[in-house]
């Protein structure tokens, strides 16, 4: 007769039901995060675009029209199918994508795209084993110690939302800020990164004067390319500064999207900036959507940020003076006491979208 192995004292028996359940869950997440790598590989390749453009196709046209190996590209289409990133058809043989797959992973400029964001997420991969130290030793690391496919991810991942809202959207909803972009105004972005935000407001408010800020040199770099490619640099400026000490005078806004929260000292970021405002000036505060209680951020969108700011956002304050370590899904509560402390008196939520909010904070 065989017997039932009984748990042993104190110990609590598994229920095999809910242990294949959860076994079922990692099989689907091992499989989400095994299909990151081949998307940065149909990314790179061209291979979204193509078969946007020239499907249904076969892998062989397919690898034709991109000029690479048939038989990779059969794997390739394979296991997108099966993540369902694209379509296949049974009877045909032949593979494509929907207007909605297109618009994720083969539409660069548009604002539903996501492709780009998958570079980032190597970046964590990558960095793993100098995240790992830093939980030992309880040191930081700062935001330039990390690959540089980072940069170029980050970038690519918030720039369609900032197609899809910047313009249309987040500065309409800021009391009396459009007009005097449209009028002509001086606008201070801050921890600019590549400049995709700085770009795109220049382009939308040509009377306007724009200078970006970041305290990475390489990032500065890329950003000037940017503008030049927009052809925006006569009334856009780079420069390489800490949200601590840029300079440039006095502006009529200052934004800072979805950075605040990388800073070690995000207060006296906050101070620097309520200094640099004009009379009626604004800051625009974009930072990551999350909600006070984090009960209420264990959500789809609360692990995407929750897992970046493990690995990036909060070894980057920690690496700083101060090192308050705000935490990608810090709150609204939270992000208001950081303005209070630097003297601001009035804080706002102009707007909202799933993956951000919106900030209007003034004297």
């Amino acid at each position: 007769i065989r017997r039932t192995p009984q748990p042993k004292e104190g110990k609590v028996q598994v229920d095999q039901a809910k242990l294949e359940a959860f076994q079922g869950k990692m099989v689907g997440d091992m499989g989400a995060a095994v299909s990151a790598a081949l998307v940065i590989v149909g990314d790179k390749l061209g291979l979204y675009k193509a078969l946007t453009e020239i499907g249904p196709a076969s892998p062989e046209q397919l690898a034709t029209a991109t000029g690479t190996s048939e038989r990779y590209v059969r794997e390739w289409l394979a296991a997108q199918a099966a993540a369902e990133y694209l379509e296949y058809d049974r009877l045909t043989g032949l593979f494509s994508m929907t207007p909605e797959q297109s618009a994720v992973f083969a539409d660069d400029g548009g604002s539903a795209f996501m492709a780009g964001g998958f570079e980032l997420l190597a970046a964590m991969f990558r960095d793993e084993p100098k995240v790992t130290a830093v939980f030992k030793s309880g040191k930081g690391m700062g935001w330039h110690e990390h690959d540089a496919c980072l940069f170029r991810g980050t970038e690519r991942f918030f720039r369609p939302g900032y197609n899809a809202n910047l313009t249309s959207a987040w500065i309409p909803a800021m009391e009396g800020v459009e007009d005097r972009l449209k009028a002509g105004a001086r606008v201070a972005d801050v921890g600019c990164g590549h400049g995709a935000s700085t770009v795109l407001m220049a382009q939308a408010y040509p009377n306007s004067h724009f200078y970006g800020f970041d305290y990475h040199p390489a990032s500065i770099e890329r950003a000037r390319e940017a503008a030049k490619e927009a052809g925006v640099e006569d009334r856009v400026e780079f420069a390489v500064a800490s949200a601590k000490d840029f300079d440039g005078g006095d502006y009529d806004m200052i934004a800072i999207f979805d950075a605040l929260h990388d800073m070690g000292d995000p207060v006296g970021a906050a101070r620097h900036i309520r200094e640099h405002l004009t009379p009626g000036g604004s800051w625009m505060l974009v930072e990551p959507f999350a909600n006070d209680d984090l009960a209420d951020n264990l959500n789809p969108v609360g692990r995407l940020f929750y897992s970046a700011s493990t690995m990036i956002c909060t070894p980057a304050s920690l690496s700083q003076e101060v090192g308050l370590g705000l935490g990608a899904q810090a709150g609204e509560a939270r992000l208001k006491k950081v303005t209070e402390e630097a003297g601001f008196t009035h804080f706002r939520r102009a707007t909202e979208t799933p993956f951000n909010m919106v900030f209007e904070v003034r004297p």
